[in-house]
């Protein structure tokens, strides 16, 4: 069997010991009878729950999301952690989640704020060291990871991530005209530090 079929195939407690993450934190937690599905009142899964279709949706999804991840946090060495982090999320309600990848994506951009929060309460504790305040050589990516995190997300899943006000409200939990006014007002404020 190749590395890959052998990574997709294993199960998650040895991948979590593989990679030194907790076994607890990759295993589901029992469902109680009333909440397992085909328990009457519990919707079936789409997905069937299987551990191969886990793996499979991982693998087909994986780097994608780590790239949202890295646009929208800002951190190419924070991402990978961050959607980890939402695939075990993902994991552990696997068999109750009709469509995995709002769910998961849903989750790399609140994962994403978060990180931006905590970042914010660091930066708080050490204020930086005033310094040069212009933008650096690639301008776009400088302002667009100063926007706010609301504003930052919806410009990213919109012209990176290529998705409609629907899919990005979902994601955002919020109502397409807020989504259209998130992008409104992001790129009114690019336009200012971009075009002086």
């Amino acid at each position: 069997m190749d590395e890959l079929g052998g990574i997709v195939d294993a199960d998650p407690g040895e991948l979590a010991m593989a990679s030194g993450m907790a076994t607890a934190a990759l295993s589901p937690p029992p469902l109680p009878a009333a909440g397992r599905p085909g328990a009457p009142g519990v919707p079936r899964p789409s997905t069937g729950g299987s551990r191969s279709e886990f793996g499979q949706f991982y693998a087909d999804h994986y780097v994608a999301l780590v790239r949202l991840a890295t646009v929208l946090s800002g951190s190419a060495d924070v991402a990978p952690d961050l959607v980890q982090d939402c695939f075990v999320g993902l994991h552990r309600h696997w068999i109750t989640v009709r469509d995995p990848l709002p769910y998961v994506r849903r989750s790399v951009v609140h994962a994403c704020a978060s990180h931006h929060r905590r970042a914010a309460r660091v930066r708080g504790l050490h204020p930086p060291v005033p310094g040069n305040s212009e933008l650096g050589a690639d301008e776009l990516e400088d302002a667009v990871a100063k926007l706010p995190p609301r504003q930052r997300a919806a410009v990213v899943l919109r012209y990176y991530g290529d998705l409609s006000d629907a899919d990005i409200a979902r994601a955002l939990r919020c109502r397409p005209a807020t989504v259209r006014s998130l992008v409104h007002r992001a790129l009114a404020d690019l336009r200012k530090v971009i075009e002086p």
